[in-house]
């Protein structure tokens, strides 16, 4: 059967196109969309038989597209203009102007209405990688949409098939995975007076909420997916101290043996707060005997204490093995660590995508070969 013709954009460092040979669909990736120079420079490094177009999307001639012949679109658009912490200007974001362009090559309306004026069926959902055994938070709304035979859309062609909506068994391991619910499981409690707080203001809710994540036998722990310690430079990833004395009672701290951490934004290794979790590498003392009644202390005596944890960064490697990226997924020599953890907080799971094509694609293998033209889209809807 003829390989579907993929077309990638926003491609960053490629996580869709790994998801794509992740999932096992027939398929070549005939064009790749992205601006950005260091997540360009590494793409083409994993990629380098792909054309790769440093372009912005909206500078593109139609015509171009459409001597692709793509079958499928595959994208992730800035989402920075619709995050908690970003400036929410919405479509009035500069950022979103290819998206809007994109979304003008059809009908002149927004995401559902185009996608429903134009025949196509759709699935939203959010879904973060522990939904796939993956211990890492990462809830993001991604959207799927397949077009019916007797529709066209941005490509002269006017193959397509039918989508029926999604239903849980077509998810048969985790098939709570649709739906859902759009909460953040690891954002900390709200500030209260009233609410007792154990140790690094962690509250009892929250202790038991990240008790019950790590008793959850259904996600993996966090050591399946670390460097061996002989290949990992300590002094590169080690918190310094005045990191510790500053940040230490917000540190989100996780142990090999976890089955959580929190989402690694694109602030890692620059930033603490909010940015991804740390790990703590010596396992002879336990966090509550090193965190409990700490304000009470001097800086060096604080620092005594939080030395005993050994706590470092994980490397740029481990956040790929997060995000599922494979062990043939690299960097150029020449580009920095923080630009590695930059790169990789704008990027997405490759496994939640590689599932979703899965599903996508799963009634165009019962089809005649003419019947093959569906997109895929899904946004880093809630990233830093």
């Amino acid at each position: 059967m003829e390989s579907l013709r993929v077309l990638e954009l926003y491609s960053g460092i490629g996580g869709m196109h790994y998801a794509l040979k992740e999932s096992g669909i027939s398929a070549q990736v005939v064009a790749a969309v992205d601006i950005n120079t260091t997540a360009n420079k590494i793409y083409r490094h994993n990629f380098p038989d792909t054309p790769l177009w440093n372009k912005t999307i909206e500078g593109i001639p139609l015509d171009d597209f459409n001597q692709l012949s793509f079958d499928m679109i595959m994208m992730s658009p800035p989402c920075q203009p619709f995050t908690r912490l970003g400036l929410q200007g919405d479509v009035a974001d500069p950022r979103c102007k290819s998206f809007l362009f994109i979304l003008e090559l059809l009908p002149r309306d927004y995401l559902i209405k185009v996608l429903s004026g134009c025949g196509y069926t759709y699935q939203e959902c959010m879904i973060s990688p522990t939904n796939v055994g993956v211990p890492n938070s990462r809830l993001r709304y991604f959207l799927i949409a397949k077009m019916s035979a007797e529709n066209s859309s941005i490509q002269t062609s006017d193959k397509g098939c039918s989508f029926s909506h999604v239903t849980d068994s077509e998810f048969p391991e985790r098939s709570s995975v649709l739906r859902y619910k759009c909460q953040n499981i690891d954002q900390p409690s709200e500030d209260n007076p009233n609410v007792h707080v154990l140790y690094k203001r962690e509250t009892q809710m929250d202790s038991q909420r990240k008790t019950n994540q790590n008793k959850d036998l259904s996600v993996q722990q966090i050591q399946d997916y670390l460097e061996p310690q002989m290949n990992i430079n300590m002094e590169l990833y080690l918190l310094k101290p005045k990191t510790l004395l500053r940040y230490g009672s917000i540190l989100d701290i996780v142990q090999p043996h976890s089955r959580r951490s929190v989402c690694f934004t694109k602030g890692y290794g620059r930033y603490v707060e909010g940015t991804g979790s740390v790990l703590q590498c010596c396992m002879e003392n336990e966090i509550s005997s090193v965190f409990t009644n700490l304000d009470q202390l001097t800086e060096e005596e604080k620092l005594q204490k939080m030395f005993k944890l050994n706590l470092r960064y994980f490397t740029p490697r481990e956040v790929a093995n997060l995000m599922g990226f494979p062990q043939s997924f690299s960097f150029p020599e020449d580009i920095s660590i923080i630009q590695q953890y930059r790169v990789l907080g704008n990027s997405l799971n490759v496994l939640v995508v590689a599932r979703l094509l899965q599903l996508m694609s799963s009634e165009h293998f019962g089809h005649s070969e003419g019947e093959k033209q569906f997109s895929v889209l899904g946004n880093e809807y809630q990233c830093s």
